[in-house]
């Protein structure tokens, strides 16, 4: 008994702290992949971070605050070798909706975020995110790349783009507008982040052929061009710095940061502005208003995402709370440090996979590689030209707008494109609206097929309804009318077989419908059997038994019952 019991404990304890389940294995193999694999995430994850900063309209060293503390969290809370917690372009977009480029705002979102998300864990919601459907997401990644993408456009180019109305001197006023270093710098940073994508993609096909010079030239090369986002800064500010010594300010510059590490804190639960104005909590809570559900399930919902995605791919199995957990954890310590909403990202995943990681510790070395980058290359982000961030983010969002979607959807279910459409359409006036919209145009479409599944009606000399899915409240009425239809207002009256066998659940409501129609049929003389039903309950013990009605009848098959109607007809004639 005390062994069975210790054995309980342990498993509970690796079920709250996934380390347990791979450390005692870990090795210096693993080390060695996790160290390669956590060097090149981070060398990744600070220019996206700088970037998706300025997508939140935050200062760009929030993206920094944001980017470590996962790396640790996840590492002893986390199911998935592959997944790498950070700010992300989506969770920017979202944020930037709610939080008005106000970093306290920033940090009290972060803190009630992982507080829900954690709250949701402990209560085993994660199946909430079931009800947003494959299309909803879709649609929204679409349209906040091209938002995000646009965006950057906008801002870093030619900072307006909508005059009030279009002449010839609003064009010239936009003209004057364009600062030509920006444009061309971020020109040049897109060539190369394009090219040396896909140089990346073109590697390796025959790797197992080549020679081992071959094989070493690719990997270098691969390696290059995985850390493109940071080659491309770092050229794109040494020319901007080379710019500003000479006098020439051609660029428009990321310009100065704090230095340092972030303290360490309790997150500010208030606010005093310019005007001595004290904005309190609730004021703060009131203002972010839905943010508080569409931010703390959108991170949810895309971290698990691409969780599945690697866990499919590399042959392991994660625990959709357990991750809920780890996020909520993230979230709540990262407002310790002033960080924004974070999630799993998809392209540093990507990355970490295909780098060969081999634990959730590779996650440390990234978060550890953040917090160097803080503590002593601050000074020179003054240098970073935001043309070269807009490219960053623009190349990181590009691959989200996949238009093969809607010709999948198309060929599969064109219904489908409602609540795809709806949401893209939408998610450009507001992102959070688009995402409830679809929600919302999906749960209609589900309640209607609940509420009107498929019925086949046949007739075999009795007449045969076929249900193809299981008899909750909502049908009661369509079923009573096609079963008034085709067999008691018609003459003569019709026996009736109800085929049950794919009905895996019946309510209270339906059960009591059945009952009157049983009665109906009594009252008219002719028959209702049951064929096929195999519900998790006796619905002759539990309701028609108390209504006392001989009339109900039950058989394993529908030719069964079909013979049983014939054969009462028959009698019924011969009398």
């Amino acid at each position: 008994m005390e062994r069975v019991t210790g054995i309980r404990c342990c498993a509970a304890l690796r079920s709250c702290f996934p380390i347990l389940t791979w450390l005692p294995g870990y090795n210096l193999t693993w080390l060695k992949m996790d160290l390669i694999a956590g060097l090149t995430v981070g060398l990744t994850a600070v220019p996206q971070a700088l970037a998706y900063a300025e997508v939140a309209g935050l200062p760009v060293q929030y993206g920094l605050y944001s980017a470590f503390m996962g790396g640790f969290i996840y590492c002893i809370f986390g199911t998935s070798k592959d997944i790498t917690l950070g700010p992300t372009a989506i969770m920017s977009l979202l944020c930037s909706a709610y939080i008005g480029g106000d970093p306290v705002f920033a940090v009290v979102l972060t803190l009630l975020c992982g507080i829900i998300q954690a709250g949701m864990a402990l209560l085993r919601l994660g199946f909430l995110l079931d009800f947003i459907s494959h299309p909803v997401i879709k649609g929204f990644t679409c349209a906040a790349a091209v938002t995000i993408g646009f965006g950057q456009v906008k801002v870093r180019v030619s900072q307006s783009l909508t005059p009030p109305a279009f002449s010839f001197a609003s064009c010239i006023s936009i003209i004057c507008v364009l600062r030509v270093g920006d444009v061309i710098l971020g020109l040049c940073c897109l060539f190369f982040l394009v090219m040396l994508t896909l140089m990346k993609n073109s590697l390796g096909s025959s790797e197992h052929e080549a020679s081992l010079l071959v094989r070493s030239a690719r990997r270098l090369v691969w390696s290059l061009a995985t850390m493109r986002n940071a080659l491309v800064v770092i050229a794109a500010t040494g020319v901007a710095y080379s710019a500003e010594v000479t006098g020439h300010h051609f660029f428009s510059l990321t310009g100065k940061t704090a230095e340092g590490l972030p303290p360490f804190k309790v997150p500010p639960l208030s606010e005093t502005v310019a005007n001595g104005t004290v904005i309190t909590f609730s004021d703060i809570a009131k203002d972010l208003g839905g943010g508080l559900a569409v931010i703390p399930l959108m991170g949810v919902l895309e971290s698990i995402a691409i969780a599945k995605a690697f866990s499919s791919k590399n042959n392991y199995r994660i625990d959709a709370n357990q991750e809920l957990f780890a996020i909520g954890l993230t979230n709540i310590l990262g407002s310790f440090v002033s960080a924004y909403p974070v999630t799993g990202s998809f392209g540093r995943t990507a990355v970490n996979s295909q780098t060969g990681v081999c634990s959730p510790a590779g996650g440390i070395v990234t978060g550890v590689i953040v917090l160097l980058s803080l503590a002593f290359l601050m000074p020179l982000f003054f240098y970073i030209p935001k043309a070269s961030l807009a490219a960053v983010i623009i190349c990181a969002v590009s691959p989200m707008m996949d238009f093969r979607v809607p010709v999948q959807l198309w060929r599969v279910k064109r219904l489908d494109l409602l609540p795809f459409l709806v949401t893209f359409v939408v998610s450009f006036w507001e992102v959070q609206y688009g995402i409830v919209g679809g929600v919302v145009v999906s749960g209609f479409m589900l309640l209607h097929i609940v509420a009107r599944p498929k019925v086949k009606v046949s007739d075999h000399g009795v007449l045969l309804l076929e249900l193809d899915s299981g008899l909750n409240f909502p049908v009661t009425e369509h079923l009573s009318r096609l079963v008034y239809k085709h067999a008691l207002q018609v003459s003569p009256r019709r026996c009736l077989v109800l085929d049950c066998a794919h009905v895996s659940s019946i309510d209270f409501t339906v059960v009591h419908e059945l009952t009157e129609l049983l009665k109906q049929f009594e009252l008219r003389g002719v028959s209702m059997i049951f064929a096929g039903l195999k519900v998790e309950f006796n619905i002759n013990r539990h309701v028609l038994l108390s209504a006392d009605l001989p009339g109900f009848r039950h058989t394993d098959r529908v030719d069964e019952a079909l013979q049983l109607l014939t054969s009462i007809i028959n009698n019924s004639n011969s009398q």
